[in-house]
């Protein structure tokens, strides 16, 4: 199952190569759509995930609000989240070691989760313009990550339970401003310009996510190769950053989590090599498609 939201902010599904408009599929075979919107399928839980996709199914075989995926207009999944994106920081050991003393001057390799967050006014979708913030940056930088959704309420989650909290994940470019990261001594500036958190196209649900060893995060810049990773490769996995996040703090339906970045972002080269207006930025996540933004 892969949702996705379409341009007037409506619930689609993909097939293939073919975009379901679920709320006019429901329209025309007179089945009621009670989840207009992603975030509601989300906050929905139970069998809501199921009957869209069932209705999926009927409106593919009978043709019905049916479009090629090159010709229809996506934005981010939820383009407007409730509460700002969490996300982790130096996740993947080598990317933690290539950033050694670059940003905040720490020499030592993390031994607790790093967290911080995003803002929601950073949220932009595919084919969205990133923007470069000239006046405020010329330390534009990429970083490609598997960000996953939360499916229902909790706290205090352990981690042999943190899967049943899991809608589904997508793809997400945490953009960073390296300079107003170091400026400030936190990330939260450098990390939530507007446009800074590209994410989409859609989202895979749970049930067909495969194993994280099966799953590959990759970044290309301009057609170059720049990061490529294993999901399994994370220092702190999915179970226990949900059972850490939890603690003595509710998680809610449709929070957002960006799960950390492999090595080959742009600080990590010497020289390094920062994003700049013109140049294409792909992440692709396994199951999820190319998520592709421009920098102007």
């Amino acid at each position: 199952m892969k949702f996705l939201t379409l341009e007037r902010g409506q619930l689609g599904s993909l097939v293939d190569e073919t975009v379901v408009d679920l709320a006019e599929a429901g329209r025309l075979l007179g089945k009621s759509l009670e989840t207009p919107t992603l975030l509601e399928l989300v906050e929905a839980g139970g069998d809501a995930a199921r009957k869209a996709w069932d209705l999926t199914q009927d409106a593919i075989a009978q043709k019905i609000a049916c479009y090629p995926y090159s010709e229809v207009k996506i934005i981010a999944p939820i383009p407007q989240p409730k509460r700002n994106i969490f996300c982790l920081g130096k996740n993947y050991l080598d990317h933690a070691k290539e950033m050694l003393g670059r940003v905040d001057k720490d020499e030592k390799l993390p031994t607790q989760m790093i967290i911080f967050t995003k803002t929601t006014t950073s949220v932009i979708g595919p084919g969205d313009d990133i923007p470069s913030h000239g006046d405020l940056t010329s330390k534009l930088d990429y970083e490609a990550e598997l960000a996953i959704i939360i499916g229902k309420r909790g706290i205090n989650i352990s981690p042999e339970t943190a899967w049943d909290y899991v809608f589904g994940y997508t793809a997400f470019n945490d953009i960073s401003a390296r300079d107003l990261q170091s400026e400030h001594r936190q990330w939260f500036r450098g990390k939530s310009l507007d446009g800074f958190a590209p994410m989409g196209p859609v989202v895979v649900h749970r049930s067909i996510m495969p194993d994280p060893e099966n799953i590959e995060v990759c970044s290309r810049i301009n057609g170059e190769e720049r990061q490529r990773a294993k999901f399994s490769q994370v220092i702190f996995d999915v179970p226990a950053i949900i059972s850490t996040l939890s603690k003595g703090m509710t998680l809610l339906p449709g929070d957002i989590i960006a799960t950390g970045t492999p090595a080959g972002v742009g600080m990590g080269f010497d020289p390094p090599r920062f994003l700049r207006p013109g140049d294409e930025a792909i992440v692709e996540v396994t199951g999820v498609g190319q998520l592709i933004n421009r920098v102007v």
